[in-house]
């Protein structure tokens, strides 16, 4: 199987001034709003857009929350909220910056009577099988926190 996932980005300024913007425009065909994007703070950025890192970050948690869904169904696990907080970590080694972690922290509720620890085994086995995990050569920390309706 072969999917492809065209997406443009967008941006105009010029180089020669030293405060060029860094604010572009992300878009795929049949999306009706384009996605402001932006570089880090850090970098020139503005921080009210989504920058490359931000992007990484929704992307594995995204990924994992529907894989573990699927496979919460899968088993007939009654999941009834998901609510994810992620954060990417950058690290700078030898002079090349990459994301080196993820951490997935969300509040996963469940009907009462649902088995926690079933719950956290379908989370931590989400990981194997989410494309975005399997495109990622840095860590991954899972931290769900189960709780019930």
């Amino acid at each position: 199987m072969s999917e492809k996932f065209p997406v443009t980005v967008s941006w105009k300024g010029s180089t020669q001034d030293p405060a060029y913007s860094r604010s572009s425009h992300l878009a795929k065909p049949g999306a009706p709003d384009p996605v402001p994007a932006s570089s880090s703070p850090a970098n020139g950025g503005d921080a009210s857009r989504w920058n490359p890192e931000d992007l990484l970050a929704a992307a594995m948690a995204q990924c994992h929350m529907l894989t573990f869904l699927a496979l919460a169904a899968k088993v007939r696990l009654t999941v009834t909220a998901y609510e994810g907080a992620s954060e990417a970590a950058m690290e700078t080694v030898d002079r090349l910056t990459r994301v080196a972690t993820i951490t997935l922290k969300p509040t996963i509720t469940v009907a009462p009577g649902t088995s926690h620890d079933k719950v956290r085994e379908m989370f931590e086995k989400a990981h194997k099988y989410c494309v975005i995990a399997n495109s990622f050569n840095g860590e991954v920390i899972l931290e769900p926190d189960v709780v019930d309706a």
